[in-house]
Formats: C-alpha cells, structure tokens, sequence
C-alpha cells in the first residue's frame, strides 16, 4: 500500500507544480484552491507512504516524479521547449533515484 501512497503522493506534486502555474501568484481563484488542495494531498500521501517506506528511498522518488512529470507537462501544455539539455538532465534524475533504489535493497 505504501507505493499507492507514494504514486498518489507523485500525482499531487505534479498537479501542485502545475497549477501553481496557473494560480498566477496566488491571484487566480480557482487555480490557487487546487494548489493549496495538492500540495496538502501530496504531502499526506507521502506522510502515509514513509510509514513503510525508507525516506531516503520515497522522498527522492516523490521529488523526481514530480519534476519529470512537470517537465513533461510544461512541454505538452505551456509550449515550454524539451531541449537535448533537458532529456539528459531527466534521464539524470531516473539513474540517480534508480541508484537510490537498489542501494536501499
């Protein structure tokens, strides 16, 4: 149960990190309430899945989820560029959380 506690946790940092997006410094309503809505999902699925989890293993994890699935999304829905630079740099975070991964057994 604790990796579904971490994958929703994931799910919640990437809609937090896009909508604050969109929340346009906290002045858009709507966008501003599923900010502070994620950011609090996110953090207790995390909470609930390092119960089982090592923190050394989860929050990396949780952290590279959401900035990959960021990344992606920028690129898919705000026109932000997917440069070479940027696919090393993410191929980068997936081997370092893989190492963090098989380290931990």
């Amino acid at each position: 149960m604790a990796w579904f506690y971490l994958a929703l946790a994931a799910v919640f940092e990437v809609i937090f990190a896009m909508s604050m997006k969109y929340a346009d410094g906290f002045t858009n309503l709507r966008a501003s309430i599923v900010t502070v809505v994620a950011v609090i999902a996110g953090i207790g699925f995390l909470t609930m899945a390092l119960r089982d989890l090592p923190v050394s293993v989860a929050y990396p994890i949780w952290t590279a989820v959401g900035t990959l699935g960021t990344v992606a999304l920028g690129c898919a829905f705000l026109g932000e560029a997917l440069t070479p630079l940027k696919v090393i740099s993410a191929l980068a975070i997936v081997a370092g959380v893989a190492g963090l991964k098989i380290s931990a057994g």
